[in-house]
This record gives C-alpha cells, sequence and structure tokens, in this order.
C-alpha cells in the first residue's frame, strides 16, 4: 500500500480535531458517570467502541482478517484487552467518581512519566539525570494537585481517589509498551484488543451483578465514550501523523488537551477551576516536555 501523501495543514487539521475530542472526554466521563456505574460505563462504552472501529477497519484496505491471526496475535490481544480497556477504564472511571473532573483527569496525565520509569526494568533503558529532573517537576505538579496546595500538612482531599487516578496510568504505561512491541496494523489490533477488554468486563459484571440497561442519558455517554474515546478519536490521530512531515509537529499538539479539558469542564460541569489545578498541570506538561527532549521522542497518543 503506497504511503500517504505528507500534506502538513490537513496534518494539523487531523490532530486539532483529535485533541478536540480528547479534551471533552473528562467531561464525558463525569456527566455519564451521575447516571451509570463505573463497571457498566465500561461495559456499554467498549461495546460502542467496538461497533464503531469494526465499522472503520472493515470498511478500510487493510481489514482485520481473523483466520490470518496466529496464537501470538491472540496472546498478545488478551494481555493488552487486559490492560486496557478492562484495567486502565475501571480504575480510571472509579477515579472520576471520587474526585473532581479537574483533579481526575489531571492526575491521570503522569502516564508518560509513569511510561519513562517503567522503561527502566521492562525495556532496559537508561535514564538520564535530566529525565530525572523532569520526573521530579512532574512530580511537583502531581503533588500540588492532590493537595489542592496544602502543602503544609500535606493532606490529600480523597486519598483513594488520587490514588486510583495515578495508579491508571500505570496500566496505561504498561498497555504502551506492549504496544510499541506489537507491529500488526493499528486499527484492526485496537479493534482486537478491545473485543478482550469487553470480554473480561462481560465475566467481571456476570460475578459482580450482571449487565443493565442504562437510562437514556447515560446510554448516550457510553456511546460518546466508546466513539470518541476509544475508536474513531484514535483513527483521526493516526491520519494526523500519517499526514505530517514530522510527526513531533503534531504530537506536540497533544500537550493542548488538558488545557482545553478544563475549559469543557468549567463549561459543562461547573467546576470552579483551583489555580493549583492549573498550576500543577503546568507542572505536569513541563516535566513531560523536558522529558521528551532529553529522550528525543514523541508522545502520540494523550488519556
Amino acid at each position: 500500500m503506497p504511503d500517504t501523501p505528507k500534506n502538513q495543514k490537513m496534518a494539523y487539521l487531523f490532530a486539532l480535531l483529535a485533541v478536540l475530542f480528547w479534551s471533552t472526554m473528562s467531561s464525558a466521563f463525569k456527566l455519564t458517570l451521575r447516571y451509570i456505574e463505573t463497571d457498566q460505563l465500561l461495559f456499554w462504552a467498549s461495546l460502542s467502541g467496538i461497533l464503531t472501529l469494526l465499522i472503520i477497519n472493515q470498511s478500510g484496505k487493510n481489514r482485520l482478517k481473523l483466520a490470518d491471526l496466529s496464537a501470538r496475535d491472540w496472546l498478545s490481544s488478551a494481555i493488552m484487552g487486559l490492560f486496557n480497556p478492562f484495567l486502565y477504564y475501571i480504575v480510571l472511571f472509579k477515579a472520576y467518581d471520587l474526585l473532581d473532573a479537574q483533579i481526575a483527569g489531571t492526575l491521570n496525565y503522569v502516564w508518560p512519566i509513569t511510561l519513562v520509569l517503567l522503561s527502566i526494568p521492562l525495556l532496559k533503558q537508561k535514564i538520564k539525570a535530566m529525565s530525572i529532573l523532569a520526573i521530579f517537576i512532574s512530580f511537583a505538579g502531581l503533588v500540588v494537585i492532590s493537595t489542592q496546595g496544602n502543602l503544609q500538612s500535606f493532606e490529600f482531599a480523597n486519598p483513594l481517589g488520587v490514588a486510583l487516578a495515578v495508579g491508571s496510568s500505570i496500566f496505561w504505561a504498561l498497555y504502551w509498551i506492549l504496544n510499541m512491541k506489537d507491529k500488526r496494523e493499528e486499527t484492526g489490533k485496537i479493534l482486537l484488543n478491545l473485543v478482550f477488554g469487553f470480554i473480561y468486563i462481560l465475566i467481571y459484571l456476570v460475578f459482580t451483578g450482571g449487565i443493565q440497561m442504562p437510562e437514556s442519558y447515560a446510554l448516550l455517554g457510553a456511546v460518546y465514550i466508546g466513539m470518541f474515546e476509544m475508536s474513531i478519536t484514535f483513527v483521526i490521530w493516526l491520519k494526523a501523523l500519517q499526514f505530517s512531515v514530522n510527526t513531533a509537529r503534531v504530537s506536540n499538539l497533544i500537550y493542548l488537551s488538558p488545557f482545553i479539558a478544563l475549559f469543557w469542564i468549567r463549561l459543562t460541569i461547573g467546576e470552579y477551576i483551583h489555580t493549583t489545578t492549573i498550576l500543577g498541570l503546568a507542572f505536569i506538561v513541563a516535566g513531560i516536555v523536558l522529558q521528551q527532549l532529553t529522550a528525543g521522542t514523541d508522545i502520540k497518543k494523550r488519556e
């Protein structure tokens, strides 16, 4: 298949569209969780994501064909599907249930730093002095947000919620490491991962109370999350990278997402955006940018 012709304007257009969709997710999570439990949300969002990505994949040239999959492909997707969507979202949704959207969403954004830390033992990568500094800068932001600036007493607003929001980044980082090693076509691979994640949440619900048909608001929110968090936006982001002359030009736009998210949170949920949230987010992003400059690599996706 021939390469996608480079068109930087189209790359920016697709990238900004993806950033716009991802920036709405904190609001979508929080609003939807007013009407549905976290595990039920994951079930219906995963189902929506599967159906959407199935249509996209089967309409393209590189269709997923089950007959072409090796035992290793099935095993890889079974493992990756465990981390994402199952463990990642069930933990993340619970964090949103316990915390303000601005806190949960911002704390979850430390995943690139978590990725660096996990890459040391798992990928045998050496960490540079500047990378250590970057981690401390992001960690400072995490502390500011978690304590809402109450550094003297060092009391967390909701210790469990903070632990879950930060802990979800571990599952995403593990998923990302596995994904980097898997060279299969992206949409088909993510589709199969979603299918396994859906199976896991289905089994989970069988043992914890069963599947419930949500009310209209909850179902609408779950469908939106499944389409624009788990499937369509991912494809849009891939198109941006394919069109771009240099992936760094569009990858850096991802840092706009958490700041735009604060606007949506204020507009749709009505949360007062604390100065400490903005300050802490600035520290986290500064640490991530410094880390990326030090490593010379790009971040290709947020969450």
